[in-house]
């Protein structure tokens, strides 16, 4: 099932669940969340400190949470308690729990998508955090229920022993040569990427696009993004299109036959993080934030993640990028969910 259809269905299920069981509105201090006095800071580490631990729902990677979260326990001397799963599975988590009456996590790190669907359900709480005016234009939502932390850049991953990196395409359009006929893999989930693809062409334009690459040379379509990476490496797959820009990096570390590039705009996919309404140590939550903003922005850059404050050099400097908006993906999901398994899963004509 697609993404969207699934955080649709979820949101659905958490709505009914929430008003049939009546869920109890957990009480909490959260005046500091929302402040904007000068001394905020130091009062809130004061009562995060006082909290003296939080809960994390994430699906960052398990070899990147402890050097993520590390520095902030020994800083604070907060203990970060994490559970890890895909987005999806943590988002399905928050809503059972929230319709179990559990008031158990306080901070939610997944995808854009994800934390829109349960913004959307009314799980957050806003956030005024000083930090948001160093973020990048379009990472923090008008509502400020979560705020985007890193950006996972989609690029081209090719196999150098397969394609020489001379004949790169330079362009979406030259992806169209017949010479990448049957070359090239797509991973199925990523719908966001054809849509915005398309929304940057323009609608007419962008959908003959991607029917004409179809038709013409075709996409090996894979579940996974790290499947499709590995496959590139492998040689099975020469070009991967919509690969995470830290997956041919690490790779290439480690001595893979595996190099990456960008067609631009490059297409980012947000992971974000925000306060859950019923968290039992908000104050905690709200300074893991303003970390992740803030310290966690060079440790997220080292781990080959995009950061999304201005205030650390990207990895893709000089890279034109273009940041999918979640909203707009939910909002049009019954247009876009068709015409994508259509074209692109299908590879049906007209």
């Amino acid at each position: 099932m697609n993404l969207q259809r699934r955080l649709l269905m979820l949101a659905g299920a958490a709505a009914f669940a929430l008003s049939a069981f009546g869920v109890p509105v957990f009480a909490a201090d959260n005046a500091l969340l929302i402040s904007k006095d000068a001394g905020r800071e130091d009062k809130l580490i004061e009562a995060a400190k006082a909290e003296g631990t939080l809960t994390l729902y994430t699906s960052i990677a398990q070899n990147d949470l402890q050097p993520l979260i590390s520095p902030f326990e020994e800083k604070y001397g907060i203990k970060v308690v994490p559970w890890r799963a895909s987005g999806d599975t943590v988002l399905q988590r928050v809503i059972q729990e929230q319709k179990a009456g559990r008031n158990t996590v306080d901070s939610v790190h997944i995808s854009a998508p994800e934390m829109e669907a349960l913004h959307r359900e009314g799980m957050f709480q806003p956030v005024e955090s000083p930090y948001f005016a160093d973020l990048l234009p379009g990472t923090v939502p008008e509502h400020k229920e979560w705020v985007s932390t890193l950006l996972s850049v989609f690029v081209q991953g090719y196999n150098t022993n397969l394609v020489k990196k001379e004949e790169l395409p330079k362009t979406y359009e030259d992806l169209l040569d017949p010479k990448w006929k049957g070359k090239l893999g797509f991973e199925v989930e990523d719908i966001d990427w054809f849509t915005t693809v398309v929304e940057n062409m323009g609608e007419e334009k962008g959908l003959k696009y991607f029917r004409d690459l179809v038709a013409g040379n075709g996409l090996s379509i894979r579940k996974g993004h790290s499947l499709l990476n590995t496959l590139v490496a492998a040689g099975e797959v020469p070009i991967g299109l919509t690969l995470y820009n830290y997956m041919p990096e690490q790779a290439k570390k480690e001595g893979a036959p595996i190099d990456w590039f960008a067609l631009e705009p490059a297409i980012a996919r947000a992971n974000g993080i925000g306060v859950i309404k019923t968290a039992p140590h908000p104050n905690a939550a709200a300074l893991f934030e303003d970390y992740m903003l803030t310290e966690g922005q060079p440790i997220l850059k080292q781990l080959n993640y995009v950061p999304t404050s201005t205030k650390v050099e990207s990895p893709l400097k000089g890279i034109a990028l273009k940041i999918a908006d979640p909203a707009e993906k939910l909002d049009n999901s019954k247009k876009w969910e068709p015409l994508y398994q259509k074209i692109v899963v299908r590879g049906e004509a007209d």
